[in-house]
């Protein structure tokens, strides 16, 4: 893709040397439009009787007409020689534009020390190499999404295949078979969680507007939560830390049940054996903010702008359950809510902090 982009830019940059050639003609085109509005006053004087000595005015016009002939073959010769120093940040421009069309989206523009010091070059410059890497980090989160979707949904079609022709061939044990089937359903699950939350992470995208706005115990809901993932945290013997009041919310209370049950799946994956997940719940001036942390494994933080992102894993090795489809549906959720969720991790503690408004009902006034 590179390679292509340098290509177009070569072609291109030979291409725009008819800028200077219509600058050229421009400029011989006005110096023509001068003398002939200059010969038409002279015309209408003399018809009015205001000039009567012709043959001077004869005189005047064979000498303007050498003057001028004599201008425009050196003007058009000076702009051709000199007339790409000024055209050269619009070839720059369009230069680069062509690559990042083309597919190169390393372009970066740059005029120079002494462009760059005013005020627009140096706008254009800045918003150019902006655009130019949001569309590089675009085009990086698309690949990725492509890879990490066809890793994720490849593997446990895999297994399955692979452990359902092992129980076929037979010559198996009843623990053996019963092992391998128990491997086949759990991964089969897993493929219908996948899907289910790629349907729930559709949905949500297509949602602009909060609906089923109710109020609700939120304290309530938090605790059902972690009552539904009490065979997650059983098995690894954690220790649930709920620290909160009961405290009311106006929000939709089936879309902010997965965002809980996302956030508390999540530290008690990542939480070793034994250590403690906390639940806090803090009451500010006109919103709620709910925090979840665990310790274990920190979030690096060249990643953490990431993990919102769909498909994305901090764990690259995919050693760990998940598909990075979760924190993608928290996020949309919050921002349908108003909210705001943030990420701290270090000193092998994280901790998602999920804001949310007290009441919905200015924002839904807002909205109609």
């Amino acid at each position: 893709m590179k390679n292509r982009g340098f290509k177009s830019f070569k072609r291109f940059k030979n291409q725009r040397y008819s800028l200077t050639l219509s600058l050229a003609w421009i400029v011989v085109t006005l110096l023509v439009i001068a003398f002939l509005l200059a010969v038409l006053t002279a015309w209408i004087l003399i018809e009015a009787g205001v000039i009567l000595d012709t043959d001077f005015l004869v005189d005047a016009f064979l000498l303007m007409l050498i003057f001028i002939g004599v201008s425009t073959i050196v003007a058009f010769g000076l702009v051709m020689l000199f007339g790409k120093f000024p055209l050269k940040p619009v070839n720059q421009l369009i230069n680069e534009m062509n690559r990042l069309a083309s597919g190169d989206f390393e372009a970066r523009l740059h005029f120079g020390k002494v462009l760059s010091k005013h005020k627009t070059f140096k706008e254009i410059e800045e918003s150019f190499n902006e655009l130019a890497e949001e569309l590089e980090n675009t085009e990086m989160l698309r690949s990725d999404f492509v890879n990490n979707f066809s890793h994720e949904f490849k593997t446990p079609i895999v297994s399955i295949s692979g452990l359902a022709k092992l129980v076929n061939k037979g010559n198996l044990s009843e623990e053996q078979k019963k092992e391998y089937l128990i491997a086949i359903e759990e991964e089969s699950l897993r493929l219908a969680t996948m899907a289910t939350n790629v349907l729930n992470l559709t949905k949500v995208e297509n949602q602009t507007i909060l609906s089923d706005v109710t109020k609700f115990n939120l304290s309530e809901q938090i605790r059902t939560s972690v009552l539904l993932l009490e065979n997650e945290w059983s098995k690894k013997e954690i220790e649930l830390n709920l620290d909160f009041d009961e405290v009311e919310i106006e929000a939709n209370e089936a879309l902010l049940k997965q965002v809980f049950i996302n956030l508390i799946d999540n530290a008690i994956k990542f939480s070793p054996a034994g250590a403690t997940v906390s639940v806090e719940i803090k009451l500010l001036e006109k919103r709620y903010a709910i925090s979840i942390t665990n310790t274990g494994v920190e979030i690096p933080k060249e990643k953490i702008n990431n993990i919102f992102s769909k498909f994305y894993q901090a764990d690259e090795s995919h050693a760990s359950k998940g598909n990075g489809i979760g924190l993608a549906i928290v996020k949309k959720i919050v921002d349908l809510h108003s909210g705001k969720i943030s990420v701290e991790s270090g000193n092998n503690q994280t901790t998602f902090t999920v804001y949310l408004p007290k009441t919905q009902s200015k924002i839904k006034a807002n909205k109609i």
